[in-house]
């Protein structure tokens, strides 16, 4: 018997299984094919808006993903440095085969981790609780606790015009079927959700005269706050051209055999990401859109072309695909297809993603209707984390909205409707400025180090850091700077001259004026300063918490308004039904999510503030 199992070797399942190892369980990894461990079956690369926050956040917890992404990355970028910091994402292109041998080498190396090639078909229940799960074989194999990663496997649906047939997350790959039924069965509500992806061409057939070159960083930045990345290896070019009206028009041709304009795709595809029929559908303004063409690997010349996900039939995406420019002689390794799968409304878990049906059962990835790697392999972490934290008695792991976007993206499925793939961006974070990459080991890694995943020295190195940080902004608040020494920089920036010292901290707050401006004028802050640290980044960051300091007061204290609600814990077997005063549609969205506290219920569409001012006095407060 194992005390956890977790189904799936995706991004979710790998975490899980990680986490729930490393913190002293005995974990079984179940797996349809070993040589797919968390395999990038869409675009081949990690983080991006949003996405970088959340590995970041994985990383700072103690996930593996950040770890994963430096050690196969093959060109880096920071996305939106032309803006402000809360909108700084890094992301970087992976050699998605040597990303995924990393990932099976890591779960692999952990003694706690039993692996086995099979597949979950059913949850065995008792009396409301996980006793096991049964395999293709129709063994059942026990455990304490499961976590069901499955996904786009569950009944999976792969189109590719109008033909059609059974696959889980690749053209190649079985889909897995009897699991959503036997859920169903124990009283579980599903839906059908559609996602897609596009043609893979070969990177000789691509006349690269006809395209824009778009290079890495220079100074790449790591994912992983525990160690710099390898310099030493050389980054790869992406590409960017864009469709022609000749494009739509060739494209327009295949709409008649469209699966999704023919009805055979009966799954709700992401608003976010749509198909290139989509978006010539529903933009018919619009003259071109943006193709960018990424390699798939340093010895590969499979080449993927994001923003032409699509699934219309063969012929007219190689005609479309070659009257692109830069791709007129593109030869295509695999056609673009969609896949629809089943999904289990996520009202149904908990934010620690155990199911209220179920005791010790978990649901992690796009079986909770999310999309992307990042989204998944956060989840899987949670849950790991919760499911280990339950095995030992201990209290769960819950991350608030205003800790991490961790904590936003659970926040936001299990209290919206999720009617769509959701995919987190930073504009669903209303803390954001708050919760930036930079800081996240700030933010989380003391967290992880309670729940057992971050190992003392790395927790030390970070308590290091937050006191080099306070001590370097104490020395920018007490340092005055002479204006023999300052004014030839204002000058040079534009700005009047001043008479007298002015201590740096003001000075930093200055539009376009940073510590290390300073630190290049002042001798006297230079020998302070350095004395501390002499790590750039944490200049950064003292940067950012000085320019930003009355927006980050009035943040934390809306946080800590919020928190209060966050306090207050509904009972959960509250009756809804037997309490006058609410609305009609409050009460059927209350009993529907079964919210956790009041904070919970307040989000809830449907739920009006005169519903949470009743519920709050029935219950006493």
């Amino acid at each position: 018997m194992y005390d956890i199992i977790v189904a799936g070797a995706g991004h979710a399942g790998c975490e899980a299984a990680l986490a729930a190892a490393r913190t002293g369980c005995s974990c079984l990894l179940i797996t349809t094919d070993l040589s797919a461990v968390a395999r990038m079956s869409c675009n081949p690369a990690i983080g991006g808006v949003a996405k970088g926050q959340i590995t970041r956040e994985i990383d700072a917890l103690g996930g593996e993903m950040g770890k994963a992404i430096d050690a196969t990355g093959i060109q880096f970028r920071m996305l939106n440095r032309s803006k402000g910091p809360a909108m700084h994402s890094p992301r970087a292109q992976a050699d998605k085969t040597q990303y995924s041998l990393y990932m099976r080498k890591a779960v692999e190396r952990e003694e706690k981790i039993d692996v086995i090639q099979d597949t979950v078909t059913e949850i065995v229940v008792d009396s409301g609780f996980f006793t096991g799960v049964k395999v293709t074989t129709g063994r059942v194999i026990n455990g304490g606790a499961a976590i069901l990663c499955c996904g786009t496997f569950l009944n999976g649906l792969i189109h590719i015009g109008m033909t059609h047939y059974d696959g889980g997350r690749t053209t190649a790959e079985p889909a897995v079927h009897g699991l959503t039924e036997n859920l169903l069965r124990l009283g579980f509500k599903a839906g059908r959700l559609k996602t897609g992806t596009p043609p893979r061409i070969d990177a000789r057939s691509v006349d690269y005269s006809l395209v824009e070159r778009q290079n890495g960083d220079e100074e790449p930045s790591a994912f992983s706050f525990n160690g710099p990345l390898d310099l030493s290896k050389k980054q790869v070019s992406c590409y960017i051209t864009k469709t022609t009206t000749h494009t739509h028009d060739i494209l327009k041709k295949g709409f008649d055999r469209s699966p999704l304009y023919t009805g055979k795709v009966q799954g709700v595809g992401p608003r976010y990401c749509p198909s290139v029929e989509d978006k010539i559908s529903r933009f018919p303004e619009r003259e071109s859109h943006h193709i960018f063409l990424e390699p798939e690997g340093i010895d590969t010349n499979e080449m993927y072309v994001n923003g032409f996900s699509t699934s219309l039939p063969e012929d007219i995406q190689e005609e479309g695909l070659r009257s692109i420019p830069g791709l007129f002689n593109a030869k295509i390794i695999r056609p673009g297809y969609a896949i629809e799968y089943d999904y289990f409304f996520p009202y149904q878990i908990k934010s620690t993603l155990e199911t209220k049906l179920v005791e010790n059962l978990y649901f992690a990835g796009q079986i909770n209707g999310t999309s992307g790697y990042e989204e998944a392999a956060a989840q899987g972490l949670i849950a790991g984390i919760n499911a280990s934290l339950k095995h030992h008695n201990r209290p769960p792991l819950h991350l608030k909205r205003s800790e991490a976007y961790i904590g936003v993206l659970i926040d936001d499925i299990i209290t919206k409707e999720t009617l769509e793939p959701y995919r987190m961006f930073t504009s669903s974070a209303e803390h954001r400025l708050h919760l930036r990459h930079d800081n996240a080991d700030i933010r989380l890694s003391g967290i992880g180090y309670e729940a057992g995943l971050v190992d003392h020295e790395t927790w030390a190195r970070c308590v290091t850091r937050i006191s080099e940080i306070e001590r370097i902004k104490e020395q920018c608040i007490s340092t005055k700077i002479d204006p023999n020494e300052i004014n030839p920089l204002l000058v040079k920036l534009d700005y009047l001259p001043v008479n007298i010292k002015q201590n740096a901290e003001s000075l930093i707050k200055r539009p376009g004026i940073s510590l290390v401006m300073l630190l290049e004028v002042s001798e006297t802050l230079r020998d302070r300063v350095k004395g501390i640290s002499l790590d750039l980044s944490l200049y950064e960051q003292v940067d950012i918490d000085l320019k930003y300091q009355g927006y980050l007061k009035r943040d934390l204290l809306m946080a800590d308004k919020i928190s209060r609600l966050e306090s207050l814990a509904i009972p959960p077997m509250f009756k809804y039904d037997t309490i006058s005063g609410l609305s009609n549609e409050g009460k059927e969205k209350l009993i529907k999510y079964k919210p956790e506290t009041i904070g919970m219920a307040s989000r809830i569409p449907g739920v009006s503030p005169s519903d949470i001012s009743v519920l709050t006095v029935r219950l006493g407060r």
